[in-house]
């Protein structure tokens, strides 16, 4: 029996479908039919009960399937385990980056690290959207904020204060808020995420919390964008000092109301499961944590950060 009509065993039982697991694989439909034909005859017992309009798991389907499934997760960590004891690095990253963040910072760590190692290839997602492993076909996420789901597995690269930031064009044209209320006499920069505009900042000055609900004549669902709007000096934005650390550090936007802290969040890059978690998703791991740790600290050096 075949690993490979394995696999299409496999892809049959999620899609439901030949045809759709057979374009899933990129293979022709009547190679799939083929494989399920070839595993069927070797096990003496249908796996897939037939009709015109549906395909479902049969009974021995149903039974065989997940042990198949464990099967083949086992083989593939075996091989991963191997090639770790080996030092071979290669193969697919697939990974999904927030824009700001992907853009400016992690593309450029990413060209380092295939310099490094040749033989792998990289498949970039570049998106603020919410990541659905299976849909959108990656293997990892790097993304604030820790994961909300049981069943993903993920590694913490840093926390991340988030920043009052604009650019020095603004400030000596409309002047340097106070604090938290005197925004509103500014035009803020806003973001938008999942259809909710993000228009209410909230903040602590060690003592207190404040709230404040603003308005400003520029949102977008891209954080690049809010952030070369502030950078292009048309008003106020609350950033991760990550996605804005390349123009804190060149002076090209400042922070303000530094006494007032925002609600800060964190970074990690997440994986689907544990089976998921291969030699090059640690690699990856300690890079970003490296080179998230150097430009935190020197931004506390420079007194950006307290």
């Amino acid at each position: 029996m075949l690993l490979e009509d394995l696999q299409v065993i496999l892809k049959v039982a999620e899609f439901r479908s030949i045809t759709a697991a057979a374009t899933n694989l990129d293979m022709r439909t009547a190679t799939a039919s083929a494989a399920v034909k070839r595993v069927e005859a070797s096990l003496g017992a249908e796996l897939f009960i037939r009709t015109t309009r549906h395909l479902r798991l049969s009974s021995a389907g149903e039974r065989y399937l997940p042990q198949c499934q464990q099967a083949l997760k086992m083989l593939e960590q075996a091989k991963l385990n191997m090639r770790e004891d080996l030092g071979i690095i290669d193969g697919e990253i697939r990974i999904s980056l927030s824009s700001d963040l992907g853009r400016n910072l992690i593309t450029p760590w990413l060209d380092e690290f295939l310099l490094e190692y040749p033989k792998v290839e990289l498949r970039s997602s570049i998106s603020d959207s919410n990541i659905d492993f299976y849909r959108d076909s990656v293997d990892m996420a790097l993304r604030y904020g820790s994961p909300n789901d049981a069943n993903m597995y993920g590694f913490k690269i840093c926390d991340v204060p988030r920043l009052v930031c604009a650019s020095p064009e603004y400030i000596a044209e409309h002047g340097t808020p106070s604090g938290p209320a005197k925004l509103i006499e500014h035009n803020v920069l806003l973001y938008q995420l999942h259809d909710i505009l993000q228009d209410e900042w909230q903040f602590d000055d060690g003592q207190q919390k404040h709230k404040v609900k603003l308005k400003g004549n520029r949102a977008s669902n891209d954080g690049d964008l809010v952030r070369r709007w502030c950078v292009a000096g048309k008003g106020i934005a609350v950033k991760s000092c990550l996605d804005m650390s390349r123009d804190l550090l060149a002076g090209r936007v400042l922070s303000v109301m530094p006494q007032y802290q925002a609600t800060p969040t964190e970074l990690w890059l997440v994986c689907p499961s544990r089976q998921s978690i291969t030699p090059t998703v640690r690699l990856l791991r300690d890079l970003f944590r490296e080179k998230t740790e150097t430009i935190l600290n020197e931004m506390h050096k420079k007194g950006i950060l307290n």
